[in-house]
């Protein structure tokens, strides 16, 4: 390692958005310490898959772990020193948290703490942490700004989240350490989750089986495809909050803290589209049309989710921008080659 190479700590690693961002960081130059837990959530050989190949790089570390484990973090942290922590180790999923919120308390509360414990011990320059455009819960108001009053999340996700939100700024006020947190907007891409709707809805029209499309397909989502975020993200990271004394600039509709080098900033695309219209671009990708099953709500789903992304542009002067066409075709490449299908 050079004198000047610098040292990120990613959680979640070997999941969709950890793998394409720990990629990122390498191409840029950091050393990577990848943390994850090979959860069984989903599919662990993908998980597998994508580690493996970030351990193609010498500058990628692979640590199997899970966040809660007693001491573990303040061990990594003692070792690494690192400058730049990304967190992104999470249970995710809103209705999966119906069933089984226990998983949720575990990694996202407490496996949170301990991350905030580890940092204090031993403070990196800029911790960012992954929060969800399912805080915004039953607003209605949009598109979402950061600014936004976040009080009535939908599902016990969001509910989590929002708690790694406060539990943060908390963190930041009493011992000065600078956090942003992101709010991600239904992120999609090649090396997906298999829980979400591109993956299963891909799946299953390859399969001949119908899909089911909830609100009868009256839905909105703000879909931000990976590369975008992952830009957003590794951008941000220079985006350091500073101490309420040492600002020199603060942004129009900026969420930094008056009492802490805390932040929050949405990462999304700023461009709702119709679930309708998302389905189209899967099937004009796939060369063939789905079967539907139009269904009733979900429980703990919203209807439409809306970003603005005025204070991305601001603090790294790049927006999410690919159309969903070019991303959902991108996506149904890598799932053709993956699966030989």
């Amino acid at each position: 390692m050079t004198q000047e190479q610098r040292t990120a700590l990613v959680t979640g690693s070997a999941g969709f958005i950890g793998y394409h961002t720990s990629k990122q960081l390498l191409a840029d130059g950091w050393r990577v310490i990848g943390l994850d837990a090979m959860t069984d959530y989903y599919d662990v050989s993908l998980k597998e898959r994508r580690h493996a190949m970030l351990l193609q790089n010498g500058g990628f570390a692979a640590i199997n772990a899970r966040l809660e484990e007693p001491g573990k973090l303040t061990s990594i942290f003692e070792e690494y020193r690192p400058d730049a922590v990304i967190h992104l180790a999470a249970q995710a999923g809103v209705r999966y948290s119906i069933d089984e919120p226990r998983s949720y308390v575990e990694a996202n509360l407490i496996g949170t703490f301990d991350l905030l414990e580890a940092a204090r011990a031993f403070p990196p320059a800029h911790m960012l942490m992954a929060s969800t455009s399912s805080v915004y819960g039953a607003n209605t108001e949009m598109p979402y700004a950061e600014t936004h009053k976040a009080d009535s999340q939908m599902s016990f996700y969001a509910a989590t989240k929002k708690a790694n939100e406060a539990m943060a700024h908390s963190y930041a006020h009493l011992y000065h350490l600078p956090i942003t947190m992101f709010r991600f907007f239904t992120v999609y891409g090649p090396w997906g989750r298999p829980d979400m709707a591109l993956f299963k809805f891909t799946k299953a029209i390859l399969e001949g089986k119908a899909i089911d499309v909830y609100n009868h397909g009256d839905m909105k989502r703000d879909f931000t495809f990976i590369d975008d975020l992952v830009r957003g993200i590794v951008n941000l990271v220079e985006a350091v909050p500073a101490m309420p004394d040492a600002r020199e600039t603060v942004y129009e509709n900026d969420s930094l803290s008056a009492v802490a080098p805390w932040r929050v900033c949405n990462i999304g695309n700023g461009q709702p589209v119709q679930l309708m219209d998302y389905i189209k671009a899967i099937e004009l990708a796939l060369g063939r049309d789905a079967d539907k099953n139009f269904m009733p709500m979900q429980a703990g789903d919203v209807p439409a989710t809306w970003a603005d992304a005025g204070l991305l542009e601001q603090l790294t002067g790049n927006i999410p921008q690919t159309p969903v066409e070019v991303g959902v075709a991108k996506f149904v490449a890598w799932y053709r080659e993956y699966y030989d299908v």
